[in-house]
């Protein structure tokens, strides 16, 4: 086991009841994302569009988000915007897990509020770390 996979175990109970909610439009990458973080002890809310995204988002009251760009409704970014017009929500973490891998495309989530940027395909101990780090 490497050191860094045995620190994320050894702090597997302080992130019990963290809520996270998860935007991905792709089924695989939707599930795998979500029995990871539940592995973790997340409280995980998965949405594969972004149409009830606000709703779900004031039901659910998550306390990080992780956010595809592309979507098929609505991209990311837009969500992004959006969320910066809302006072309740713009302090609220957002990692962007995406397949768009140029600076630019980082630079502008970055801009828009994301406070993380992950290329597909993620290592998943780095994501873990970076959900732990930006809950502590």
């Amino acid at each position: 086991m490497t050191a860094k996979l045995f620190k994320i175990e050894q702090q597997f109970q302080l992130h019990q009841s963290k809520r996270v909610l998860l935007i991905e439009d792709n089924d695989v990458n939707r599930m795998l994302l979500c029995d990871y973080l539940i592995y973790y002890g997340y409280d995980v809310q998965s949405l594969s569009e972004a149409s009830t995204f606000f709703s779900t988002l004031k039901q659910f009251q998550p306390e990080l988000i992780l956010l595809d760009l592309k979507l098929p409704d609505i991209d990311g970014y837009t969500l992004l915007e959006k969320m910066q017009n809302k006072p309740d929500y713009v302090k609220l973490p957002v990692i962007i897990v995406s397949a768009f891998a140029f600076k630019a495309d980082r630079q502008r989530a970055i801009d828009l509020g994301a406070c993380r940027y992950f290329v597909k395909p993620v290592n998943l101990i780095d994501l873990i770390q970076a959900i732990q780090e930006e809950l502590a």
